[in-house]
């Protein structure tokens, strides 16, 4: 589509006070308090999993030490998109716009309308998290109570049961966390490190976690999940989704992370033969998790 002096008739003739709508205030990136910046320098990138060695076997007397193998495990691919937008102006309505923050608001707005895509992108990778139909290399979604381990078993990254926001939903979700083990199934140390929700959930979450007594009771008790400071941070995301779900990120390594191909770039290049200006505004990237013992979550109950 192009604009032309008859999609801004009024542009045309003074007296205009003031033109709404060409600025809000934005919230502060978000998704980089959930993911870890990569940078590539390929067309995609792919992270391998390694099953780990088994317990140690007992040796007796005079037999043969036992061996055992390492091997390949789930592979997780990054591919990264080109995100795009464009506008394209005729000269005559460049010229004949009485109005100089229309066209400088424009450029503006592309530069808005990529930010909040790619805010909107990295969220979905959370707001699929309990989605079939958006697999990771083990074949499953990013939260699933039956994650397959590549030596056989398996182990979860979701409540058993989903079940709201809750001072005992966020005590069983540490506990599951705790007790976290490996591909071969031994015990590793894994801590939550930010409870993740939609700005539904904000105010629920300050008095599960921020009150001194047990919330929600006429009881004493202690709020054991404040005084043993089991989730020591807590992040908003406006492009949740689901105002039931609810995420812990843990401090496991290489979970949520996302490679900036290309940053930002906006651009102009006029038509010679119409003499219309076009304007675009592009970048490339890609969002995902490798280590799916980076995320908890629970879609609610």
């Amino acid at each position: 589509m192009t604009i032309s002096t008859g999609s801004f008739a009024k542009a045309l003739l003074p007296g205009i006070h003031k033109w709404v709508g060409l600025e809000y205030k934005d919230y502060m990136p978000e998704y980089s308090a959930i993911f870890e910046k990569n940078t590539s320098t390929k067309a995609f990138e792919e992270e391998v999993g390694v099953t780990g060695f088994g317990y140690a076997v007992v040796k007796t007397e005079g037999n043969s030490i036992s061996y055992d193998d390492m091997e390949q495990g789930f592979i997780t691919r990054y591919t990264h998109a080109v995100v795009a937008l464009g506008f394209i102006i005729t000269r005559e309505m460049y010229e004949d716009n009485q109005y100089v923050q229309i066209g400088l608001r424009k450029t503006k707005g592309l530069t808005f309308s990529l930010k909040q895509t790619k805010e909107t992108i990295a969220a979905n990778i959370l707001n699929r998290a309990f989605n079939a139909s958006y697999t990771y290399g083990d074949g499953k979604e990013l939260c699933a109570t039956d994650n397959p381990n590549k030596s056989g078993g398996t182990w979860r990254n979701e409540l058993s049961v989903g079940a709201d926001l809750s001072e005992a939903s966020l005590e069983q979700a540490c506990i599951d966390i705790g007790e976290f083990t490996n591909d071969r199934g031994m015990l590793i140390k894994v801590l939550p490190k930010m409870l993740i929700i939609p700005p539904e959930l904000e105010f629920d979450a300050a008095r599960i976690l921020k009150s001194i007594q047990q919330p929600g009771t006429a009881n004493n008790d202690i709020n054991a999940l404040r005084t043993l400071s089991k989730i020591p941070g807590m992040t908003i995301n406006h492009y949740l989704t689901d105002a039931d779900a609810w995420f812990i990120k843990t401090d496991a390594p290489d979970g949520l992370k996302y490679f900036q191909r290309r940053p930002l770039e906006v651009g102009t290049e006029n038509d010679w033969s119409t003499e219309n200006a076009a304007f675009k505004a592009s970048e490339r990237y890609s969002f995902g998790c490798t280590e799916k013992r980076g995320i908890f979550g629970s879609p609610g109950a």
